[in-house]
């Protein structure tokens, strides 16, 4: 396995474990307030939005290594502080995410949003 794809098959809780031991080698704990970190994730997903940023539709699903290596970078930059949100908040990301599948399977039933984009408001 490549330097790179070394920590590919790692799990979330790995990733978390190791996010935190490099926050707490370098002391920054103490800037990670769930506001500094949520404003932080969000300067970063926009800098994923920047990618994007005049492609046409085609384009966007068809990027070039490059452009992947590029957004893939600033994808990990928001996961990381996403992380650290829910580190600092006590939230188990994956027991939310599944709460909120469920919720959005009510939301939208399969009979009803098969093949739509219309929120589920719209047809309650």
């Amino acid at each position: 396995m490549s330097k790179a794809n070394e920590h590919a098959s790692d799990s979330i809780d790995q990733l978390r474990a190791r996010v935190n031991q490099f926050v707490e080698a370098r002391d920054w704990a103490q800037f990670h307030s769930p506001k500094n970190l949520a404003m932080a994730m969000i300067v970063e997903a926009g800098e994923v939005v920047e990618h994007f940023q005049w492609m046409t539709e085609e384009g966007s699903r068809n990027l070039s290594a490059e452009q992947k290596e590029l957004v893939g970078q600033e994808l990990s930059d928001t996961l990381v502080y996403l992380l650290r949100i829910a580190e600092v908040c006590d939230i188990d990301l994956l027991e939310a995410a599944n709460k909120k599948i469920n919720l959005n399977a009510k939301k939208y039933p399969v009979d009803k949003a098969k093949g739509s984009n219309a929120k589920y408001t719209e047809y309650e």
